[in-house]
Parts: structure tokens; sequence; C-alpha cells
């Protein structure tokens, strides 16, 4: 079953200048990501086999799809955790949440709910890919008026920005933070995308980098993507990712 992931060929990348990737979906069984711990804990050891040394997963609180809360995604915790110890793999696992911007959050925000945060109060938020909330702005406000520091997740993929890239400019002066997902450089997710996480980079507006690692095929993507090294190397010359900070 897991024969792909248990070849030993020497990966074509080296991420270890990273160090902690901040955005996955590892847990296993509560959203789109891994189904079960066996696969968590194969998708781990291949990222710790290119790189990675801690992680922090941030399943999905979409509430249309994913009812995740602090006792699920714990739960999962707990499971992956004992699975790892099984498997005599040693490595550092903090639980957050990327929460898609929707009235549930509004509710979590307006209930006083504490968040699960990637750091201190940093929270890893999302929208739609079709288009963006009418009152993005508003709702970011209003996350940084409860204490809350926003991290958007992988601004490059939101493709509306295409024509107008004002936006970020905009988000970044509202004092988000930007992660960037890995394969979004390598045009795994399409030029558009791939020509967005370049214009970013160029902006020096990446704060963190992550995987957004769901199943098999985006680690052998990242092993594969020789591309990455260079990229990665810019991005830590410029002396600004924030991921060694993280645990």
């Amino acid at each position: 079953m897991f024969s792909f992931f248990r070849k030993r060929n020497t990966p074509a990348v080296d991420l270890s200048g990273i160090g902690t990737d901040m955005h996955s979906h590892l847990l296993p069984g509560i959203d789109d990501g891994s189904p079960d711990p066996e696969t968590s804990v194969e998708l781990t050891r291949g990222l710790m086999d290119i790189g990675f040394n801690k992680f922090i997963v941030t399943p999905h609180i979409l509430w249309d799809m994913y009812k995740n809360d602090h006792n699920t995604i714990h739960a999962a915790q707990s499971v992956l955790n004992k699975a790892l110890v099984k498997d005599q793999l040693t490595t550092q696992i903090k639980a957050a949440a990327e929460y898609f911007m929707d009235d549930h959050l509004d509710e979590l925000l307006e209930k006083q709910v504490p968040l699960l945060t990637i750091k201190s109060n940093w929270v890893l938020v999302e929208f739609s890919f079709v288009s963006p909330p009418l009152n993005l702005k508003e709702k970011l406000f209003d996350l940084q008026i409860h204490g809350y520091q926003p991290v958007l997740a992988h601004p490059e993929r939101y493709q509306y920005f295409t024509g107008n890239k004002n936006w970020y400019d905009e988000l970044k002066s509202a004092g988000c933070y930007f992660q960037a997902n890995l394969l979004s450089f390598t045009g795994y997710y399409g030029r558009v995308t791939q020509d967005l996480a370049t214009h970013l980079l160029r902006k020096n507006y990446i704060d963190l980098l992550g995987t957004d690692l769901h199943h098999a095929r985006h680690l052998q993507a990242l092993r594969t993507s020789a591309s990455l090294n260079d990229h990665v190397k810019e991005l830590l010359d410029m002396g600004k990712l924030l991921n060694s900070s993280l645990l």
C-alpha cells in the first residue's frame, strides 16, 4: 500500500533551512488531508526525509464541510502522536487550524472562543478561491480587534488578484502576514499561481512557507522539484522568513 513512500532514493530537494512546516493537513480523518494514522505517519516521514523537523498541523475549519473544533483536532493529534511513537518517529507536532473566513469564524470571535493559533496570537485564515469576501478588510480588522494576527494562507492561489495586484499591497498595509505554498513556485497549481508567487517573492511579501500537504501527490511533487532549492535559498537570504520562530 505504501510502496511509494518506502523508496529511499535521495530527495531532489533539501528544505532543512525552513525547519518547521507550518501548514499541513497531516491529522488523520478530519478533513480532506490524511485519511488514517498510517498515511499520516508515512507523509510525516516523507517530509522529514526532505528536511522538515517540526510540524504545525492546520486542519480545515470550514463549517459547511469540516466542522472541526478544539476537541476534534486535539483528538486527531493524539491519534497521530501515538502512531508516530509506535513507528519510532520523533518530531514535534503542534495543532492549529486553517480557518475559512465565514460566518462561523465571525461567531467564534463574537463569542470570544479562543482560536487555535500557529504561534501566540497568529491565526491562519483562508477564503474562497472563486472570489474574495465582499467585506474582506473588515473581517481581517475584526480578527485584529480581537487580538489576533492574521496569517493569510497561500495568497498566491487567489488567481482573481492577477488583474489587481494592489490587493496584496493593501492587505500588507493592513498588517497581514503572507504564507506561501512551496509548490506554488513549481507550477504545480498552474502558471497563474506560479507567477503570483514570484510576484510576492519579488515584493518581499512572503513571511512564512508551508507545504499545505494533503496527500502523497503533494509529497512526490515536493521531493522531485529541484527548483525549490533556489527559491527557498532566495527567501532565506532575504532574512524575512519567520518559520524558524515557530515551535
